[in-house]
């Protein structure tokens, strides 16, 4: 039996490199799965590779709507019993040009729309009295990144967040836990000049950069239950750039 034999996940952010690994390795593993994400396109190019892959295409900067689509997702899956929180944006800066706009909009986005997609969540896995969420951060969220204060806030908060809401549902059997990737070659980390991305990978132990499979990999352990007792917790998967 496959590690996730109809396990209903719904998965954010899907179109983006790291979403596509997810999928695949969910997939592989047996799940039911839900993508969404901005670009329609690229969701229908997924459920071209994926038959039993459902998809809803959703903004979640649309925080008035977010409760009406994890009850959506969860009624197209039958169920809900694993969420990943993928999407985020960013909008860099230095501090001192930094607008208030650029600040909210990323908080909004990134901080905002996580807590609600897990509150919701969590609503419909009370129910099933069990369930896993998976919040996608990042290293800078620990180690701070210079023209991303708002970035680097937000996935912070995640962390921080995601602590108090496994606490709070722990003994409810709903596991809440974090993944913060270092440096991942996605479409994001090809813009990087290459004199800069070579500075990045000299600070890196593992001498590289990161594939969007080590994430799905960490996705995978953290969906299963092989995670059933880790909780409130940070898996760092980032080539030994940061150290807990």
């Amino acid at each position: 039996m496959k590690e996730l034999e109809n396990t209903k996940i719904i998965v954010t952010g899907a179109s983006g490199g790291i979403g596509n690994s997810i999928i695949k390795k969910l997939n592989d593993a047996g799940a039911i799965i839900l993508a969404s994400g901005t670009r329609i396109e690229k969701l229908q190019e997924l459920k071209d590779k994926f038959n039993k892959l459902k998809y809803l295409k959703f903004d979640i900067s649309q925080v008035d709507k977010i409760e009406e689509f994890i009850e959506n997702a969860s009624n197209e899956l039958g169920g809900l019993d694993c969420i990943i929180n993928n999407a985020g944006i960013t909008q860099d800066n230095l501090a001192i040009r930094m607008g208030i706009d650029e600040w909210k909009k990323v908080i909004d986005v990134n901080l905002t729309s996580t807590f609600l997609m897990s509150k919701f969540a969590i609503k419909k896995m009370l129910k099933n009295k069990r369930g896993k969420i998976i919040n996608i951060t990042s290293v800078v969220g620990h180690t701070g990144n210079l023209g991303q204060a708002n970035y680097t806030a937000s996935k912070a908060g995640i962390i921080a967040m995601s602590k108090s809401l496994a606490i709070e549902y722990a003994k409810k059997n709903i596991n809440i836990n974090c993944i913060s990737p270092g440096f991942i070659k996605t479409a994001m980390t090809d813009k990087i000049d290459d004199k800069f991305k070579e500075i990045i990978i000299s600070k890196i132990p593992s001498a590289r950069l990161g594939e969007p499979e080590d994430i799905a990999n960490a996705v995978l352990f953290l969906a299963s239950n092989q995670s059933d007792y880790i909780n409130g917790e940070t898996l760092h998967v980032n080539g030994g750039l940061y150290m807990a």
